[in-house]
């Protein structure tokens, strides 16, 4: 319980570690974005495909796993929806942050919601390197993820310290969600197969909506395509050695 605990938290805040060099930087250039971008999707891809999916299979069937999946593919498409088109007011209020990026914040927070369940749901599978490998690829997802972030917040006159902890905070919600997974996954019969692959289908629908389609901006297509085989190849490789 101990070590699930610790990989739940270290893996929410990654996203504040991410953050951390904008206190010495003032920006970060399209092809470093797309690349980190590129790299976070490889890396969760295939914990989804050689993790989630595979221990979900072993405790249930493919029916069981296009019900799990198909929820946390809509779930997260639920959430993106009711967000993304939010905050056309540039009202300005709470130190400086205008409405449209105070929405943004909430949208980001939300969405890693799920995530936070990803990770608590496969320690609770009593897969105990299963959950240590789901934290890792959550962890880098968010690290980038956080970077981003507080850039972002930067860009819009935000100091560099209220960038960091918005950033940091917006990742620790995973810890609530975290904790809820383990304990909702450690003690109700039958419901890991469902929640690692609706884990598996928010984890695709963030792959799929938001950091491909990101990491695709700007004409920089050689680089963060390159850093998304490299990041599927690194997860797979730890995979295969701790899996």
């Amino acid at each position: 319980m101990a070590e699930a605990f610790i990989g739940i938290i270290i893996s929410a805040m990654a996203t504040g570690i991410g953050a951390l060099p904008v206190l010495f930087l003032n920006e970060v250039s399209s092809k470093v974005k797309a690349t980190l971008l590129g790299y976070a999707s490889g890396i969760m891809m295939a914990a989804t495909t050689f993790s989630l999916i595979p221990e979900a299979l072993k405790s249930s069937d493919i029916f069981a796993i296009a019900i799990g999946m198909l929820l946390g593919t809509y779930v997260l498409n639920r959430i993106n929806s009711r967000t993304e088109h939010l905050g056309k007011e540039d009202t300005k209020f709470l130190s400086g942050i205008d409405k449209r990026t105070l929405l943004i914040i909430v949208a980001i927070t939300l969405h890693n919601l799920p995530e936070g369940l990803s990770v608590g749901v496969s320690y609770g599978a009593s897969q105990e390197k299963l959950g240590a490998i789901i934290a890792f690829a959550i962890g880098l997802q968010n690290a980038p993820e956080g970077f981003l972030v507080a850039i972002y917040l930067i860009n819009q006159e935000i100091s560099k310290l209220q960038a960091l902890l918005i950033a940091t905070f917006t990742g620790a919600v995973e810890i609530l969600t975290g904790v809820l997974g383990y304990f909702l996954a450690s003690k109700i019969d039958g419901l890991v197969p469902y929640g690692l692959s609706f884990a598996a289908g928010a984890m695709l629908f963030v792959i799929y909506k938001e950091l491909i389609p990101e990491s695709q901006e700007d004409n920089f297509v050689n680089f963060p395509t390159y850093s998304f085989v490299l990041g599927l190849i690194s997860m797979l490789y730890l995979t295969l050695h701790f899996g």
